[in-house]
């Protein structure tokens, strides 16, 4: 069976590529998780909190990125 293009990491919630991926138990069973967040836990928790800072504030950028996409195509439907 073939792993598609992209996979959902639970842990920072975006796609990666199959080849970033790894597969990990947990208590709900197995999940699939990128390597860079898997890395992540091995330092220290200050390297942690500056790595999930930087996760959310690509998370928002990409969301008002959308967003303001969303909002120039509705004002350019409406001004036509």
């Amino acid at each position: 069976m073939s792993l598609p293009a992209n996979i959902y990491c639970y842990h920072c919630g975006r796609h990666h590529p199959s080849a970033e991926m790894r597969q990990i138990e947990t208590k709900g069973g197995k999940k699939w998780r990128c390597i860079k967040s898997i890395e992540a836990t091995k330092i220290t928790s200050a390297q942690r909190d500056a790595f999930g800072k930087t996760v959310t504030m690509i998370n928002k950028a990409e969301q008002q990125a959308r967003v303001k996409a969303r909002l120039n195509a509705e004002r350019l439907l409406s001004a036509g």
